[in-house]
């Protein structure tokens, strides 16, 4: 039993060391448990292990008992020994790190020594080496330079010999290839080349272009284009119509293959005309789309020679005052040539693959003429009014047609674009502004337009009433001051009108003719000085206008004036009874109660300014200081009492501060705030001259005589020599009233 119990003890001593080889290995890496139940029965199933179940082998606990004391010896070994060489080791350890350092230093040095050798010998190399590369990609593109001028020749011998047997296919898609390598060489910086490749491009395109042209012409003949009056019924069709119908829809296949080509010599030559001309106009010309397709181009040109011959030259129907005469004939072609268009060339564009509309492209083509010849006109009409006006007419009524019965998309442009250029825009805002009825050569007809002209006045009145009324809860904003300057500025034209000779004419006219719709609901009194040139047609809607025109104004002094009351209340209630003399004080300066009040005054100023128009802002800054002059001698003078040092900081408040922000405006803004400024000089007056002048005017209330019969000095006289002409006496005694120093019983 007593060797059971040191076999229990060795073994728990080994299960509690980590780096026991019988923990990991005898045990199986089996881990131990630390309750004292676990380590009991691990060290009953090892013994179980170790010995068995047979009785005899008890014999060998001591064997079990010595090997584990020696293991243990073992292990303890171990730990001292690992525990001794730890210092040494790591000396060793940064000796040897210190040496590898050394080490990479020399080799290092080594490196970079051979090195600079190597570039020292192989610099000349290197030099010969880059040399050669340079001849490499030299002789790489002359030899790519020489490939593309082989392409070229190859391509212009493959559209020669294609051409020479008739094998136009062949030949459309080596111009095709052209048209392509002549894309990819834009960027290369090989001009001859281009310029050669353009040339040869240039030259097999035009000879195949003429070709399919000059059949594409006589198809068309056989189809009885250009249909230039109104289409019949179609008549039996011939005995080759099939025939016909497939020699057309092959050519206008093979043009549309040949518009790459096209459409590339057609751009460059607008380049080169674009960079060689200067712009004539600051208004920026309308998109002009993609070129028309060839087959469209080519239908147009019997079109295009017609329009020409009739409408250039000196040719009758070439006249500046009939443009209805060339709008109309296009109107008329691109009636005509719809049902054509639709019928003929669509299905094929169609089944070619080509999404564009033949009737709108052929509008588009002779949309191109209009807008040549008007533009023309148009610059040439610039000092003839009549014409001019006769002009803009028919180029909106070709406009409203062009897009309502022929239906041209609204994204393309039509006519109206040529009437934004400066030139003849500007003339059209002139004549607008003459009203173009005063050429009607009859009166009646003349007073008609002008009854028009006065009725659309008025609706534009009431509208802007309308909106007035929406916008009255912020008269101080900026809409508000919109719809006042457009009042004032509709006033103002009527009164110019009324004053005009063209429009005094038609209101003697008027009179004689007895016009109704004009003089209706006027008295004998109104019609005789309509007559006799008193009064004028527009009386009624200038009274209304400046009807309106005084309430919105009042409307918006009335907000700033309840705006500049609210900041002025501190002012108001300040103790000017309480106010030292001026002479105690070193400086005057603005009184803190004031600076709310003045800065509203001031900002209010600016922005009056800002919104309304000068004449308007004469109104408003002159009905503002006549309001603050009645607010500040009713509110703050009558309302309190005044020591001298009180009527000697409001005088300096009014005079240095108040004055000053309508001098910007005016030269004397004292002028109009009488009576601040009268009140200031009776409040500011030395003793002597106030009793004596109470004296005065109490004498003259009593007595009512007359002082200037008796040659004595009369009160009004004594208030103009004090500049007072505003106050009457009986205000001049209040105000000496309100003086804390009385100047008498």
């Amino acid at each position: 039993m007593a060797a059971g119990t040191e076999v229990e003890i060795e073994v728990s001593k080994l299960k509690d060391h980590p780096s026991n080889p019988v923990y990991t290995t005898s045990l199986d890496s089996e881990s131990f448990s630390t309750d004292a139940e676990d380590q009991q029965d691990y060290v009953v199933k090892y013994l179980e292990k170790e010995l068995g179940s047979d009785l005899k082998s008890l014999k060998n606990v001591g064997d079990l008992l010595e090997k584990l004391r020696e293991e243990n010896n073992v292990l303890e070994g171990q730990v001292l020994t690992v525990s001794s060489s730890v210092p040494p080791k790591v000396s060793e350890a940064l000796s040897t790190a210190a040496d590898a350092g050394c080490s990479l230093v020399d080799l290092l040095q080594r490196e970079q020594f051979i090195s600079n050798m190597l570039n020292q010998g192989a610099q000349p190399w290197m030099d010969n080496l880059g040399q050669m590369l340079n001849q490499v990609d030299t002789i790489g593109r002359h030899m790519k330079y020489l490939r593309c001028l082989q392409r070229i020749e190859e391509l212009s011998a493959a559209v020669q010999q294609c051409l020479m047997t008739s094998s136009v296919w062949e030949a459309i898609r080596a111009v095709d290839s052209m048209a392509v390598l002549d894309t990819g060489l834009n960027q290369s910086g090989c001009f001859h080349l281009q310029d050669f490749l353009q040339e040869t491009l240039h030259f097999w395109h035009k000879i195949i272009k003429d070709r399919l042209a000059s059949d594409f012409e006589k198809v068309l003949t056989q189809l009885q284009w250009p249909i230039v009056t109104p289409p019949t019924q179609s008549l039996t069709p011939t005995a080759n119509h099939q025939e016909i119908n497939s020699q057309l829809e092959l050519l206008v296949t093979q043009l549309l293959a040949l518009q790459t080509s096209d459409d590339l010599l057609s751009q460059r030559a607008l380049a080169s005309c674009v960079t060689s001309t200067q712009p004539v106009s600051s208004v920026a010309p309308p998109s002009k789309g993609p070129p028309l397709c060839l087959p469209i181009q080519i239908m147009l040109l019997p079109l295009s020679r017609r329009f020409r011959y009739h409408f250039y030259g000196n040719r009758q129907t070439n006249s500046l005052s009939k443009p209805e005469w060339y709008l109309t004939q296009v109107l008329m072609w691109m009636s005509n040539s719809s049902t054509f268009m639709e019928e003929k060339i669509q299905p094929i564009l169609e089944r070619a693959g080509v999404t564009t509309s033949a009737r709108v492209e052929l509008c588009r083509g002779l949309l191109s003429l209009v807008q040549e010849k008007v533009a023309s006109d148009a610059s040439r009409l610039l000092y003839d009014d009549m014409l001019f006006c006769h002009l803009v007419e028919e180029v909106l009524q070709f406009e409203k047609e062009l897009r309502c019965n022929q239906s041209y998309p609204a994204v393309l442009p039509g006519l109206l674009h040529l009437l934004l250029e400066d030139a003849i825009l500007q003339k059209w805002l002139t004549v607008e502004k003459k009203k173009r009825y005063r050429t009607l050569p009859c009166p009646s007809a003349q007073l008609k337009f002008l009854g028009l002209q006065r009725e659309l006045v008025d609706d534009f009145r009431i509208r802007l009433t309308q909106v007035m009324k929406e916008e009255s809860r912020c008269p101080l904003g900026v809409r508000y001051c919109a719809i006042l300057n457009a009042v004032n500025y509709i006033y103002t034209i009527l009164g110019d009108w009324g004053d005009n000779v063209f429009f005094l004419q038609l209101q003697q006219s008027a009179v004689s003719l007895g016009e109704e719709m004009l003089l209706g609901g006027l008295g004998v009194m109104d019609v005789g000085r309509l007559a006799s040139l008193e009064g004028s047609l527009f009386e009624g809607l200038l009274a209304l206008l400046d009807r309106l025109k005084g309430d919105m104004m009042g409307r918006l002094l009335e907000w700033t004036m309840r705006e500049i009351a609210e900041k002025a209340k501190p002012y108001c209630q300040d103790r000017w009874l309480s106010l030292p003399s001026q002479y105690d004080l070193s400086t005057m300066s603005l009184s803190s109660s004031a600076c709310p009040m003045m800065l509203c005054v001031r900002d209010r100023l600016l922005n009056l300014h800002q919104v309304l128009s000068l004449s308007l802002f004469q109104l408003a800054w002159q009905g503002l200081a006549e309001r603050l002059d009645n607010f500040l001698y009713q509110d703050v003078i009558l309302s309190n009492h005044f020591s001298d040092g009180g009527a000697a900081q409001l005088q300096f408040d009014m005079t240095r501060n108040l004055f000053p922000l309508f001098g910007h405006y005016c030269k004397r803004p004292e002028n109009f705030f009488k009576h601040v400024k009268e009140a200031c000089i009776i409040l500011s007056l030395n003793l002597g001259s106030a009793i004596l002048l109470r004296n005065l005017l109490k004498e003259s209330e009593e007595e009512m005589r007359d002082w200037a019969g008796a040659g004595d000095l009369s009160p009004q006289s004594a208030l103009h020599e004090l500049g007072v002409y505003c106050l009457a006496s009986c205000d001049v005694l209040i105000l000496l009233n309100l003086r804390a120093c009385r100047t008498g019983q």
